[in-house]
């Protein structure tokens, strides 16, 4: 699935909002069409996230537009934010990469109190990352990144899968580049300007790459050809829920001097997957028509436009009830069926591994448990 950012289009309901002030009509009339809870509940990430300043800015509008009162959760970790939401304390996540990986029983989902997660997405918004290098390494394509530094971070594979991917966009691995394993994610996006390191990958805009470009050593970011369907198709293998992405923001980047990379999706809206049709449709919807609310509460929220936020590639399958809304409005294409389709095949093909698994590795010790896990898994998704 290839992913452009199209124009952001002001939505429909914004229009009759204006339409209905501009009558001297409360914009509260859009709430009849809108079922929502009294109360509610998110977990995201810690308190002065981008995670947690969107949702505030979403909550706030839906208090405004609904009346709903929501409290969020927040939390530093994965377990943190994905166990409020499985054991039904909290009806959304805004999640990060966990969501893939809760999916996948995967890292810190592996062990035999988690396994693959059966998890629905309902949206979210594009946040492009890619690999940058000093531009004096003279490091001008993936295919040359081979032999050179390559900054990863300790424990940290939210960061560390993302750049294996995109490694792989060239058909390198972690194996053909001098992988140098920093002890935080800080260190090793700095290690460029320290020259320590020539090259990792990030999202475009903080402080350390405008740091290497402001840097003796200058940046550069690879591109990655955005119609090369053999190259798009290896990315899937490692992290389907990546896609192509034309970033014109960040540091050496503008709007006269884009780059291709790719997007993953920060925050996603997921919700468990027995949410009913219904609740995911009104969760969306009103995501939709309160749009105009909070897009300017951040630099990053006008990419929670829904033409945006609403379709393929993303961590897990969409749900059925947010696919019904996103046909209702035109937006959802025989296209992101299909990837919606064998994104649901792959995600059952685990969860019906993980018994199997957990009936081999009975009696067996945690880390040949972990080994028995990976066999079945890797065997659940070579027959897909």
């Amino acid at each position: 699935m290839i992913f452009r950012p199209a124009s952001l289009v002001r939505p429909l309901t914004a229009s009759l909002c204006s339409a209905a002030l501009a009558l001297g009509v409360s914009a509260s009339v859009h709430a009849a069409d809108v079922q929502l809870p009294d109360t509610m509940t998110w977990s995201s990430y810690d308190v002065g996230s981008a995670g947690y300043a969107e949702a505030s800015a979403i909550a706030d509008a839906f208090g405004k537009e609904y009346g709903t009162r929501i409290r969020i959760q927040p939390s530093g970790s994965a377990i943190g934010r994905l166990q409020p939401l499985l054991s039904g304390r909290a009806s959304v996540g805004f999640l990060a990469t966990e969501t893939f990986f809760a999916a996948e029983g995967v890292h810190d989902f592996s062990t035999r109190r988690w396994g693959p997660q059966n998890l629905r997405a309902i949206a979210g918004r594009p946040s492009s990352i890619g690999i940058f290098t000093a531009e004096d390494a003279n490091i001008n394509s993936l295919e040359e990144l081979k032999g050179h530094r390559f900054a990863y971070v300790a424990g940290n594979p939210s960061i560390n899968v993302k750049c294996d991917a995109i490694l792989s966009f060239a058909g390198l691995t972690r194996d053909d580049v001098d992988a140098v394993m920093f002890p935080t994610y800080a260190s090793a996006m700095s290690s460029l300007a320290r020259n320590e390191a020539d090259a990792s990958c990030t999202t475009t805009t903080p402080s350390h790459v405008y740091e290497l470009a402001e840097s003796p050593r200058g940046i550069r970011w690879l591109n990655m050809d955005p119609n090369d369907k053999e190259a798009w198709e290896k990315i899937s293998e490692v992290a389907p829920f990546m896609a192509s992405y034309t970033e014109t923001i960040g540091a050496g980047i503008s709007k006269e001097n884009p780059v291709n990379i790719v997007a993953y999706r920060y925050p996603v809206l997921a919700v468990r997957a027995d949410t009913t049709a219904d609740e995911a449709y009104n969760m969306l919807k009103a995501v939709d028509e309160t749009y105009p609310m909070y897009k300017d509460a951040t630099a990053a929220m006008p990419r929670w436009d829904i033409n945006l936020s609403g379709v393929p590639a993303i961590d897990v399958p969409f749900h059925e009830g947010a696919i019904r809304y996103l046909k209702e409005k035109g937006i959802w294409t025989e296209e992101h069926q299909a990837w919606n389709d064998a994104r649901t095949a792959r995600l059952n093909a685990l969860l019906e591994a993980w018994p199997k698994a957990v009936a081999e590795g009975e009696g067996k010790s945690d880390e040949e448990f972990a080994k028995i896990w990976e066999k079945h898994r890797q065997k659940a998704l070579g027959a897909l």
